[in-house]
């Protein structure tokens, strides 16, 4: 079946290998993994993901309620400050509550807890692991993200069942060994009293060579050394390299070289690729100077920053060529937008069979819907 670009494409058997991966982890390391919806929010394979993971992260009342509703198992929300006027509401979605900062606990935890919520407090480590990723970096200087050991208050342990922090990106288990150190140094402790310990996301779990046996290790020791429940919550290692958007070049224009314009843009559906920023990786290409077609390959919109990279080719690319951008399931849908009027790509599943179904396509009322 012919579907119209640009469309996202997820791939059931790939992602079943990176459940299966992760299903190993939770039963060899005895930890609980958790989808974070931050970075894939397809709920239609929700039912499949559910038989393999315990449950999903949130981070405010939207991404509570679909996990609830759609994925079920145990719903988790952490938010940097919670909205006064949502918080009644997010305790009927979720079962475990995680809060910034010392003031936060006070204001909400009495109620949380008398709600039959697990609490918990988010900390900061301040162990910066990352090298040229600072946005992504929790751990960066002047942080909002998390409690610094300076602002820790003991006082109110007895509020709290677990402590959690987040402070990877795409990173292996010897980062989150590193971090660990560094964790415990400050707030070890404290942590015997606990109930769990959330070790976040951004632990690259399913890239080819990421240490699995290291990660299995260090969970092992955290609960035999504290006795207490572990949670993982990846985003990006639930469906690292399941998924794809397909495009096709509209027009091939010269200045200076050739550039493809493809009906995909990178500041609408990729925009990863220019807040990270990074080159995604695309099917049958190569670097400039590798094959010997370059193209500079840019969106339809009207930002003139709207480029995705620069890609060589072994042969001519023409109006209508087919283009296949790899590993776009993870923060792609997620973060979509209608800048320019341009149409949101559809969502297309392939089963393990091969079959392709369309699962949503997007219109003029989804643009115009956000508007006045």
């Amino acid at each position: 079946m012919s579907f119209r670009t640009p469309y996202f494409l997820v791939d059931e058997a790939r992602l079943l290998e990176n459940l299966t991966l992760l299903r190993r982890v939770q039963e060899e390391a005895g930890c609980k993994i958790l989808l974070a919806q931050k970075a894939f929010s397809m709920f239609a394979c929700y039912p499949l993901l559910r038989q393999y993971l315990a449950g999903t992260t949130a981070s405010g009342l939207y991404e509570a309620r679909l996990g609830k509703e759609a994925f079920g198992g145990e719903t988790h929300v952490f938010s940097p400050a919670y909205r006064p006027d949502e918080f009644d509401q997010l305790l009927t979605y979720a079962d475990h509550l995680v809060f910034n900062s010392p003031a936060q606990v006070a204001r909400y935890a009495p109620k949380a807890r008398t709600a039959g919520k697990s609490v918990g407090l988010r900390i900061n480590p301040q162990c910066s692991t990352q090298e040229g990723h600072a946005i992504y970096d929790p751990c960066a200087p002047g942080s909002r993200l998390g409690t610094t050991l300076a602002h820790f208050d003991p006082s109110q342990l007895p509020l709290l069942d677990g402590l959690h922090f987040h402070t990877l990106c795409e990173q292996d288990a010897d980062d989150l060994e590193t971090t660990l150190d560094a964790f415990e140094a400050s707030f070890g402790p404290w942590l015997s009293g606990l109930k769990w310990l959330n070790l976040g996301g951004g632990h690259h779990i399913t890239r080819p060579g990421y240490q699995v046996d290291r990660l299995i290790s260090l969970v092992r020791r955290l609960r035999q050394r504290y006795g207490v429940e572990v949670y993982l919550e990846p985003g990006e290692a639930v469906v690292l390299n399941a998924g794809f958007l397909m495009t096709r070049v509209l027009e091939v224009v010269e200045n200076e070289m050739q550039i493809a314009i493809l009906d995909a843009s990178a500041a609408c559906h990729m925009p990863d690729v220019l807040e990270m920023p990074y080159r995604p990786p695309l099917e049958g290409s190569g670097q400039p100077g590798e094959k010997p077609h370059l193209y500079r390959l840019a969106g339809p919109t009207c930002l003139a920053g709207d480029v995705i990279g620069d890609y060589s080719f072994d042969h001519p690319l023409t109006e209508g060529s087919l283009l296949v951008f790899q590993d776009m399931a993870l923060y792609t849908m997620v973060k979509t937008n209608t800048f320019n009027g341009m149409a949101l790509p559809s969502i297309v599943w392939r089963d393990k069979e091969g079959k392709e179904t369309l699962i949503r396509a997007f219109g003029y009322e989804d643009f115009k819907s956000r508007l006045s």
